[in-house]
């Protein structure tokens, strides 16, 4: 039975809005935000004021009190050694859960039991000094986590080689840029050993390189039989991290299963996309003076509206559009896009019947189709357009206008195989292979059968 890193059973956060508050209070978070940035003889200044503060003394009044939850009725377990991804919009309690589970807050309600240490980076800067050099903080860090000055000793080199500030180690990380400081923190975070890494959508602050490198290493905390909690609004980062991830909304959990399938109903919800879009007047519709959007759907082989497919079916993609002027090189084109946001391909309409002539005033109806076994497993957001080339303008640009998913078989009949698993890649064509074979020469043969 796999060992448990982290369990929560019925976890509640509750938080105070508006209302009067003592001044003292006031004044002692006044003094803690500044603990993290202030000299030290200004700290023992503002923790003198809030010594000798009368203790009638109350804040300028505000509106009535109220009570939010931010989560509310949130269960769940994660064992030792997964990666589990933690998904949602804005607000839904993300980052609120994090900080309990790292014991920067107190839950309201119910219970959260931590097995291991835990490394937590939930934002840019948390847990340094900025005062302190960049080797200093990397001993503070190490420290805060109960370990030894030799145990950190033989990380120092390579977390200073990770975050690349070997220039930079004995500068104050107040004079880092906002890239150096949050590749220095996630080096000590994943470096140090922890049993329980929590990283807070960090990575979105460093550049591709970094980002790609970071999320090597807590694969590579996972192999180590580490758990990470990983919270990202990259859902291609996220879906190739993890297999398991929890949908957070409304500040409860409102799905947990496998990685590609929450990701991909998340993504269809929040951007509420359809297989079809309709514009029924053409004074609202998209476009200019000269040409403008009426339609754009996915169909099948029948020219049925769809909004799923198998993945060895082919898909088309119609584009209905009224020309209003007369005398232009009309081109329309798709962008397709997966669910983590990578461009799979960009057609353009280079059939011979339109190409290079100029078009009369009518309806079009334009239709691309993509051949089966092309396609990967996903979600598939289509960018529709139309613009003239010569000289380049851009008639129509329409976003995630339309999108279809796309579902593969377990039948053995696709491009899967026999694999049940998770396949990586944007398209996943189905192949030709050949294998020949021939008989082992004989002394081959003979070393293995002779080998112990």
């Amino acid at each position: 039975m796999t060992a448990v890193a982290v369990r929560v059973d019925n976890l509640g956060k509750q938080y105070r809005i508006g209302g009067d508050r003592p001044a003292g209070e006031l004044m002692a978070r006044e003094v803690v935000s500044r603990l993290a940035v202030a000299p030290f003889h200004k700290l023992v200044g503002a923790a003198r004021r809030l010594w000798t503060l009368p203790t009638n003394g109350t804040a300028p009044r505000s509106s009535a009190p109220h009570h939010i939850w931010a989560l509310r009725h949130v269960s769940f377990e994660v064992p030792r050694g997964q990666i589990l991804g933690i998904i949602g919009a804005n607000g839904a309690g993300k980052s609120t859960l994090l900080k309990i589970l790292s014991r920067i807050t107190e839950p309201t309600e119910g219970r959260v039991e931590i097995y291991g240490r835990v490394a937590s980076l939930l934002e840019v800067g948390t847990g340094f000094h900025p005062e302190l050099t960049g080797r200093e903080n990397v001993y503070l860090s190490g420290a805060l986590l109960g370990m030894r000055k030799a145990e950190i000793d033989r990380k120092l080199g390579e977390i200073i080689a990770f975050a690349e500030v070997a220039k930079f180690a004995e500068t104050p990380v107040k004079h880092y840029s906002s890239g150096m400081y949050v590749r220095l923190a996630f080096a000590v975070a994943a470096h140090l050993e922890p049993d329980i890494l929590i990283v807070d959508e960090v990575l979105a602050v460093g550049d591709v390189a970094f980002q790609r490198k970071c999320l090597d290493k807590m694969e590579d905390v996972r192999q180590r039989g580490r758990t990470v909690l990983f919270v990202s609004h990259n859902m291609q980062a996220v879906t190739r991290l993890c297999e398991r991830v929890l949908l957070v909304s409304g500040g409860a959990v409102q799905e947990d299963g496998p990685a590609s399938e929450v990701a991909r109903r998340y993504l269809l919800s929040s951007l509420r996309a359809t297989p079809t879009a309709t514009w029924e007047d053409p004074r609202t519709a998209p476009g200019d003076e000269i040409v403008r959007l009426r339609s754009v759907r996915v169909v099948d082989e029948s020219e049925h509206t769809i909004a799923s497919l198998d993945i060895r079916r082919p898909v088309g993609i119609e584009m209905v559009y009224d020309v209003f002027e007369a005398g232009h090189v009309l081109v329309p084109a798709y962008h397709l896009y997966n669910e983590s946001g990578t461009c799979v391909f960009v057609t353009h309409d280079v059939a011979p019947e339109w190409r290079g002539r100029i078009r009369p005033c009518g309806r079009f109806t334009s239709l691309v189709w993509v051949p089966g076994n092309f396609f990967a497993e996903g979600v598939l957001f289509v960018w529709a357009s139309i613009s003239t080339h010569r000289p380049f303008r851009n008639h129509v640009t329409c976003r995630d206008v339309v999108a279809f998913h796309v579902t593969d078989t377990l039948d053995g009949d696709s491009a899967r195989g026999d694999w049940d698993g998770n396949i990586a890649g944007i398209v996943r064509p189905l192949l030709t292979w050949t294998t020949t074979s021939r008989a082992l020469p004989s002394s081959i043969h003979h070393a293995h059968q002779a080998d112990p």
